[in-house]
């Protein structure tokens, strides 16, 4: 893993990370935790509640959680957009981010993700947003996503963090990753061969 320097944020994050995606090459959420300074990563598939995933005390009024719906209805409303508990934008998008104290991000592919949703039902009671990307994953071909508007967990939440702090921040974020990829391209290391590899 690229060597990270810590990221100061005032939004903690907590990143929930499925057990199969803790082996992933090219996975970020490690690195996601060890650039920034207020952030957890925490493996597994249930936990009682916020707390309890976050390893202390935490309100889930104050806490968000990037949802996985479609960002089909909140594409005219910016990078970051809080959602009801039908999937469309919130009126008052201010409101939504105010006083916000921490976000939680689910690490895995897209059927790992969803079951941690599901599994998790103390996540409903957290602000609910979703990501709309303003580009493609960096990734690119070194690791296929089951979506075209689909982005890494760093890339998600260095959006997320980039509205409610400030567009430095994600460029911060963002360097140590494209190092990474940047050694995978050089060393000829894609997701793929390494998924072959393993069901053998």
């Amino acid at each position: 893993m690229p060597e990270a320097h810590p990221v100061d944020n005032r939004v903690a994050v907590l990143v929930l990370q499925h057990p199969q995606e803790q082996d992933r090459v090219l996975g970020t959420a490690k690195l996601l935790c060890a650039t920034l300074a207020n952030a957890t990563l925490t493996i597994g598939l249930s936990w009682r509640n916020l707390g309890h995933a976050l390893g202390r005390p935490a309100e889930a009024r104050d806490w968000g959680v990037l949802y996985l719906g479609s960002t089909h209805a909140a594409k005219q409303q910016g990078p970051l957009v809080a959602l009801d508990g039908k999937s469309q934008p919130l009126a008052d998008q201010a409101s939504a981010r105010a006083g916000l104290k921490g976000l939680v991000a689910l690490d895995g592919n897209w059927a790992q993700a969803k079951a941690l949703w599901w599994r998790n039902a103390w996540l409903t009671k957290l602000r609910r947003f979703v990501i709309v990307p303003d580009a493609p994953s960096l990734y690119g071909n070194l690791r296929r996503e089951a979506r075209p508007d689909a982005v890494s967990t760093l890339e998600a939440t260095a959006l997320a963090l980039s509205v409610l702090e400030g567009p430095d921040l994600r460029e911060k974020l963002l360097e140590p990753f494209r190092d990474m990829l940047a050694k995978a391209r050089a060393a000829g290391v894609r997701e793929g061969k390494r998924d072959r590899r393993r069901r053998r």
